[in-house]
């Protein structure tokens, strides 16, 4: 009996797969059996990230944003394996213009900033799943995975422009799977993921003082999360599969938690 949560065979592109959450999907999806195509940011990452997957899979440098670049990119995928099944959409983040600290104001945020923020985590998931879902349409089948955030779930303080665009992220996700499934057919799926609180590169001065301990801020999110811990990056690895598979074949639209309660606790 075939494998409901398998992904082998399958060919997935993965952006932003020199971060942490995006390499952590790739190494495991590579493990899993699938052939995956990762979009770095810069040009020396594609070497850096191909000596983890192995040579058999394919890194690119690419701007998300950049239309043409992803178009190219995409056909080359095509001519080397014949098909896409997976698009995920990591790459985005935080930009420090954006974020309003609590010794400063609305007016203090910068506007360029701002478009940056709103351009990399909204526009960074839209471009590629424009160009990506072509073929899934040609195919009459394909998986589309977004990386929403708690920030969506909740107006977090501090990082309006991050949440602004990730509640963009989630309303595109459930827009694009009713449009894919209704002109295009069911075999297209496009649902997100909404991870919790997971230590990274750019959080972790804001979760963790130098010493280890828990800032004021992680303190808080402890106490709104039932299991009182921070998330492993493996973590999101099942439930990103589980969306990839035929598993979740009627699932499209979702918004799904990795959070350890965080979005369904009050608190009080």
């Amino acid at each position: 009996m075939k494998d409901l949560f398998s992904v082998e065979g399958k060919v997935a592109v993965i952006t932003g797969a020199a971060g942490v959450l995006g390499g952590s999907l790739a190494r495991h999806f590579v493990a899993q059996g699938a052939k995956v195509a990762a979009l770095v940011h810069r040009p020396e990452q594609v070497e850096e990230v191909l000596s983890v997957l192995g040579k058999e899979n394919l890194a690119f440098a690419c701007n998300v944003m950049d239309i043409p670049s992803v178009e190219k990119i995409s056909k080359e995928i095509v001519e080397t394996w014949g098909r896409v099944d997976i698009l995920i959409n990591v790459a985005g983040g935080n930009v420090p213009g954006a974020t309003i600290m609590p010794d400063q104001n609305f007016y203090d945020m910068k506007q360029e900033d701002w478009n940056k923020v709103l351009d990399l985590n909204l526009n960074g998931t839209i471009f590629p799943s424009q160009v990506f879902s072509r073929i899934f349409a040609e195919q009459k089948e394909g998986c589309i995975l977004n990386i929403s955030s708690m920030a969506a779930y909740d107006a977090l303080s501090r990082v309006a422009g991050y949440g602004a665009a990730k509640s963009g992220v989630s309303n595109f996700t459930k827009w694009m799977a009713a449009e894919m499934a209704i002109k295009y057919g069911e075999k297209i799926r496009v649902n997100a993921l909404a991870p919790g609180f997971f230590i990274g590169k750019q959080n972790r001065a804001a979760l963790l003082n130098p010493d280890g301990s828990l800032t004021d801020r992680s303190v808080k999110v402890m106490a709104k999360t039932p299991m009182r811990r921070f998330g492993d990056i493996t973590e999101l690895n099942g439930a990103a599969q589980f969306l990839c598979s035929d598993a979740a074949s009627f699932v499209t639209g979702v918004v799904l938690p990795v959070d350890g309660g965080f979005s369904s606790f009050s608190g009080i």
